[in-house]
């Protein structure tokens, strides 16, 4: 029996809505700080470190540390906290922008595949291909590009702006293109449309075999991951495309300065769109 659209529309938006809230724990309301977690690995300060080397420890007997800490609705929904468990730290209203990305690219037929630069856990990709599934779309690949090792330490000489960045000190941010395909498994949304590119993006992103994009989303923090990203893929999106920005506002010396760098360059000057204070994107002109 075939459902009546007004149906397939309410299933769709449910099987979305639950998606997203699942890969971003506002489900489970995902707020514990777990000792050796994403929280405190790497951390600068002293308490944390030690609270690290503790429940790495214990860890190692199958003990898990941790405590409980208020769930903040508005928190998750901007992604102003990072879950301990959750695949996704974006928050909802980035995930709200991705599915307004995708949905507007299938609705009108912008070519081309899609992809996410700096996937951590790899929730907006897996919400991305999830997206593909829910318009029964089997023509798109999505992409899946990180190092899977976390960022790199800065290159000041060539990159000034990333000078002093600590990013790469923190543990919590590298994890394993294993763990990452395990993680599409358990939605079951791992098939021949999901493609991994592994390794830095100055390696991987110029020669990957990507003809097309309808949607790209960079993730990279930093300026030498979001010029590398965006110098390397902006000339394949399509018009009517989206370039979507995870760390416009919240890294605006280094992500944002980068974007606004290439766009100048380039003489691009659509409208960039805020999105949570953190997030932005702009629509490719037609």
């Amino acid at each position: 029996m075939t459902l009546p659209e007004s149906r397939t529309d309410l299933t769709r938006g449910l099987y979305l809505d639950l998606l997203k809230r699942t890969l971003t724990g506002a489900v489970a309301e995902d707020n514990d700080s777990i000792l050796g977690g994403v929280r405190t690995s790497g951390s600068p300060v002293l308490r944390k470190r030690v609270a690290d080397s503790a429940g790495r420890l214990l860890g190692r007997f199958g003990f898990e540390v941790s405590y409980k800490k208020p769930y903040d609705p508005e928190a998750r929904a901007t992604g102003r906290d990072w879950p301990a468990r959750a695949d996704s730290m974006i928050g909802l209203r980035r995930m709200d922008n991705i599915q307004h990305c995708v949905e507007t690219a299938i609705q009108d037929e912008v070519p081309g595949d899609l992809i996410e630069t700096g996937v951590w856990r790899g929730g907006a990709s897996i919400f991305m291909r999830g997206v593909l599934k829910a318009y029964a779309d089997t023509t798109r690949t999505v992409w899946v590009a990180d190092s899977f090792q976390g960022l790199p330490p800065p290159d000041a000489a060539r990159y000034p702006a990333d000078s002093g960045d600590l990013l790469h000190t923190l543990g919590g941010l590298a994890v394993g293109v294993d763990q990452v395909r395990h993680n599409f498994e358990r939605y079951g949304l791992l098939d021949e449309q999901v493609k991994f590119l592994v390794g830095w993006f100055k390696d991987t992103l110029p020669t990957a075999p990507i003809e097309t994009l309808a949607v790209m989303r960079l993730d990279g923090d930093m300026y030498e991951s979001t010029w590398q990203a965006i110098e390397a893929l902006y000339p394949k999106l399509s018009p009517g495309g989206f370039c979507i920005l995870d760390d416009y506002g919240s890294h605006a010396s280094q992500c944002g300065r980068a974007i606004n760098d290439y766009r100048k360059e380039h003489g691009i000057d659509e409208e960039i769109v805020d999105v949570d204070g953190f997030g932005a994107y702009w629509r490719k002109g037609t």
